[in-house]
């Protein structure tokens, strides 16, 4: 049986890390930092689906690793992985400093943003949770 509140929880805490980020990218904040809050926004989705399916949820932040876990029930392209792959690094490189590493660009986090509204909104669609991006 779906555990569809637990669901609801993971999905709540997405949506404020999303909704967090959104604002930071419009008053031009740092990317590294919008980016590490979309990330952590796009691995609470996965860990929703997860979560539903009362499946066991490992401590990873690797995105391409949770995906390869809800796969048989969230579909993505492959450019769609990519990004995934992308916004990890947000988590695991970015995130600490390092001598002379660049921010990443603004367009690459605005394509990243775009990805993460229109994916919350796929998983809320797929498993009948009704919280959307444009909730405040």
């Amino acid at each position: 049986m779906p555990n569809k509140k637990s669901a609801e929880e993971w999905l709540e805490k997405s949506y404020h890390d999303l909704k967090g980020a959104l604002i930071l990218y419009e008053a031009n904040h740092y990317t590294d930092t919008i980016g590490y809050i979309t990330q952590q926004s796009l691995e609470k989705m996965l860990k929703s689906i997860l979560a539903c399916d009362n499946r066991k949820i490992n401590k990873s932040h690797n995105l391409i690793e949770l995906y390869e876990s809800v796969a048989d029930t969230l579909k993505l392209g492959e450019e769609e992985i990519k990004l995934l792959a992308v916004t990890t690094t947000y988590n695991t490189k970015v995130r600490y400093p390092t001598p002379h590493k660049a921010l990443p660009k603004r367009s690459e986090v605005k394509t990243i943003l775009d990805f993460a509204e229109e994916l919350f909104g796929r998983i809320c669609g797929a498993l009948r949770i009704g919280i959307s991006v444009t909730d405040s």
